[in-house]
């Protein structure tokens, strides 16, 4: 029984008025002039930047190929400097042993040289 005495008792509302429902209008369209994430100008920017980091790259490349070459020059130069300083050295010890006073007494024997005492002027320095 209290559910019949529910129901009687359930006045039906009067319809609410309909409000409009948010629907796209067909007046809407999608937009066909997108503006590109990168600019002409832009693009011509990156361009020359890339371009001129490129040249950049390349010409410090080249710099430091042309020192390399010219420090494998130096120490060549400097090898040979140093075995002719050897074969100077070596010369020198040569001539200090080829100019003692008994060596040279003896080739003048050899070559049939007599000592003149008369002849025989001292020469002082070394």
């Amino acid at each position: 029984m209290a559910v019949r005495a529910r129901q009687q008792s359930y006045i039906p509302q009067p319809p609410m008025p309909e409000q409009p429902q948010h629907q796209p209008s067909p007046q809407k369209q999608k937009k066909t002039d997108r503006q590109p994430l990168i600019s002409g100008k832009e693009k011509v920017l990156y361009i020359t930047f890339i371009v001129a980091v490129a040249i950049f790259a390349v010409s410090l490349l080249h710099t430091q190929g042309q020192i390399q070459t010219t420090t494998m020059e130096v120490q060549k130069i400097e090898s040979e400097v140093q075995e002719i300083t050897k074969k100077n050295e070596d010369l020198k010890v040569q001539v200090s042993e080829l100019s003692t006073y008994e060596r040279i007494w003896e080739k003048a024997k050899e070559l049939g040289l007599t000592l003149n005492e008369k002849n025989v002027k001292v020469v002082p320095g070394e």
